[in-house]
């Protein structure tokens, strides 16, 4: 993996948690505008929407570098608007960097011929 992947990777786990917690309180800050006098909804649309808007950003450039099926590049967009998909898409994406930097490191000692 070379560094331009490695980066849109970590970028798109960067904000997969923020984007995912933001959609949580969002949808309590909703809970509570119906329910009392408290509307913290427009504060918390516009944050959860940067942070989507981040994602959706990150994610395509992600979908670009790594070159993922449709299928993979689906499950990462759908998790995005799942209200806690973005923890799973950060561990899945977690763990595809590092299987990404053990074959990089084996096929530098010569382990694998790739």
């Amino acid at each position: 993996m070379d560094i331009k992947t490695a980066t849109a990777l970590r970028r798109l786990r960067l904000v997969s948690a923020p984007e995912a917690v933001s959609f949580l309180l969002l949808l309590v800050c909703s809970v509570l505008k119906r329910t009392t006098d408290f509307n913290a909804v427009p504060v918390m649309g516009a944050v959860h929407g940067i942070l989507f808007i981040l994602y959706v950003i990150f994610w395509a450039d992600a979908w670009n570098r790594t070159k993922w099926s449709l299928k993979t590049a689906a499950l990462y967009f759908v998790l995005s608007v799942l209200p806690t998909g973005g923890f799973f898409a950060d561990r899945k994406l977690k763990r595809e960097a590092e299987n990404a930097v053990i074959a990089s490191r084996a096929r530098k000692e010569g382990i694998v011929n790739a």
